[in-house]
């Protein structure tokens, strides 16, 4: 069964999502663009990416693994947000914000993959 991926609110929300990280890492210091930046980037088009893949496979099942590496990406983003951090390359404020959206998404995705009968 395969969904219309542009359809979905996960998507949607996981896309837009990929704006704020790249808007975020570009105050990085231009000795992170192949370190915490390429990560942070990578793995926030992940998000959008898989749900994607996952939308055209041919059986929930499937889809739902998607999912899975979806949350995974989102996981390790949260990881990469709070080293750069630590690393003061971003606020307290900007990390709660960025986390609280990321938080969302990882909600939404949850929801949505327990909605998927296998």
């Amino acid at each position: 069964m395969a969904h219309k991926f542009k359809e979905l609110q996960i998507w949607q929300r996981s896309r837009a999502f990929c704006s704020v990280i790249y808007k975020l890492t570009s105050d990085f210091p231009e000795t992170e663009k192949f370190g915490l930046v390429n990560q942070l980037r990578r793995a926030s088009v992940s998000i959008p990416s898989n749900i994607a893949e996952g939308s055209s496979r041919s059986s929930n099942k499937d889809f739902i693994r998607f999912l899975t590496i979806s949350i995974g990406s989102a996981y390790e983003i949260e990881t990469q947000l709070l080293i750069a951090y630590d690393l003061k390359f971003i606020s307290e404020q900007e990390l709660k914000q960025v986390i609280n959206d990321l938080n969302e998404i990882i909600k939404m995705i949850s929801k949505f993959k327990s909605s998927l009968h296998i």
